[in-house]
């Protein structure tokens, strides 16, 4: 699939996508379906990326490179609410405090978004659950400010040495958690006297109820 030449044309394909099963697509690509999607993270948005003529590979670029659009899935489950917080990115843990929020990874991850839902009903097989809807979003001023002071707040305690206080409990819209491919991974980070020690890899995540309130602004009602 070739990459779309601009925003119309994306969203006409993630559009097209609408309805149709994860195996209908995957077989139309060619692209076997995991034998165990719990074992198979990320699967869905790569067929999906490769549906849409996406770039496909890992390099630290927007999935579409051409628009500087990246890709977000947003499982629903059968009740209508967003089931699972969204990951935005990795963070470093040692150079937090040289980090400002107009050049930060999070700020270019969410300039600009495309969403497309995924149905997420644990009762229907992972290759008959459906794509769903699609549209593309940008903060706006008031969403920014949250994003922003989130950010700051937890990039500050991680530039104080203060990261292993962090818990999901902190950000209004943005949390900071473990990410890794496995619970032994480790990562360089500084505790409050500057001297370095190993701790899990962080992530950036959008909380669920602030990705149920970006389908409410685009006029898809879910339930938080």
């Amino acid at each position: 699939m070739e990459a779309p030449r601009d925003e119309d044309e994306l969203l006409d394909r993630a559009r097209a996508l609408g309805g149709r099963t994860f195996v209908e697509v995957a077989r139309e690509l060619e692209v076997p379906l995991p034998p165990d999607p719990r074992r198979a993270k990320g699967f869905v948005g790569q067929l999906v990326e490769r549906a849409l003529g996406g770039a496909c590979d890992s390099a630290p670029r927007p999935d579409f490179p051409r628009l500087g659009i990246e890709l977000k899935t947003l499982p629903i489950d059968a009740r209508g609410r967003v089931r699972e917080s969204t990951f935005v990115c990795s963070t470093p843990l040692g150079d937090a405090a040289e980090t400002e929020w107009v050049a930060s990874r999070v700020r270019h991850k969410l300039g600009r978004v495309l969403w497309l839902t995924l149905e997420a009903d644990p009762s229907v097989s992972h290759g008959r659950r459906r794509f769903g809807a699609a549209f593309l979003w940008s903060p706006d001023a008031k969403e920014e400010a949250l994003l922003r002071e989130d950010w700051t707040e937890l990039m500050g305690l991680i530039g104080a040495g203060a990261v292993e206080t962090i818990d999901a409990t902190r950000g209004q819209v943005l949390q900071l958690r473990p990410k890794g491919a496995n619970a032994s991974q480790r990562t360089v980070a500084y505790d409050a006297d500057g001297a370095p020690f190993l701790a899990p890899p962080r992530g950036f995540y959008l909380r669920a109820r602030f990705t149920a309130s970006l389908l409410e602004r685009a006029g898809l009602w879910v339930r938080a």
